[in-house]
């Protein structure tokens, strides 16, 4: 497949496995409002930024994953969620448990350990912690996706490292044009996707984000 081919099949694969649930969807749409929210904001106030970044965009996001995406067995694509989480290209929930629990340990090992064990120095710790934080927060989502792009890049090569990497960076733009009409479904009563609306000309097993 081309870039754009895959990048297409990437999206395809991750509304069909991952966005079954229109609550779901619809959280998926106020996070990508705040996410890009925060890229504006990251000219102008970076703080701000990071805390709408991860505090709003990423918690609603993966609220709607964890809380509200079924877990059982798929039969709009005839497979299981264990399946599902082994052929996920991006964070599966088990990635993103350990992802989330780095970005919660931050600010309580930076409440006793201001410098950040050196990281930060005398005139960085008197910024205070909600500063520091942010700094951190900031580092910790850049380098989720470096690492993970990196991973990718050994286990399946350049092409599906950058793909997933631009999919990631762009998910806020393609969540709004997809999922704006999730509240509407959700007051006519329709709590689940069909996943007829949206079809892929390029099917495969492999999913993202």
């Amino acid at each position: 497949m081309t870039f754009l081919q895959e990048l297409h099949q990437q999206r395809w694969d991750d509304h069909r496995y991952y966005h079954h649930s229109r609550i779901n969807q619809a959280l998926h749409l106020v996070s990508a409002c705040c996410f890009l929210a925060s890229y504006v904001l990251i000219f102008t106030n970076p703080v701000l930024a990071v805390m709408v970044g991860w505090l709003l965009a990423m918690i609603l996001r993966q609220i709607g994953h964890f809380f509200f995406e079924p877990k059982t067995y798929d039969t709009v694509n005839d497979a299981t969620h264990e399946y599902k989480e082994s052929v996920k290209v991006g964070y599966n929930l088990q990635r993103k448990v350990v992802l989330l629990s780095i970005w919660f340990a931050v600010p309580f090992v930076l409440y006793f350990q201001p410098s950040f064990f050196g990281f930060f120095n005398t005139q960085e710790v008197a910024r205070g912690l909600l500063y520091n934080t942010s700094i951190l927060w900031l580092f910790v989502g850049i380098g989720a996706v470096l690492f993970r792009m990196g991973q990718l890049l050994f286990i399946k090569g350049a092409q599906p490292a950058l793909v997933w990497g631009t999919k990631i960076l762009t998910d806020p733009f393609h969540d709004i044009k997809i999922y704006h009409k999730a509240p509407y479904y959700l007051f006519k009563g329709a709590m689940y996707d069909d996943m007829t609306e949206w079809y892929s000309p390029h099917p495969t097993t492999q999913q993202a984000s």
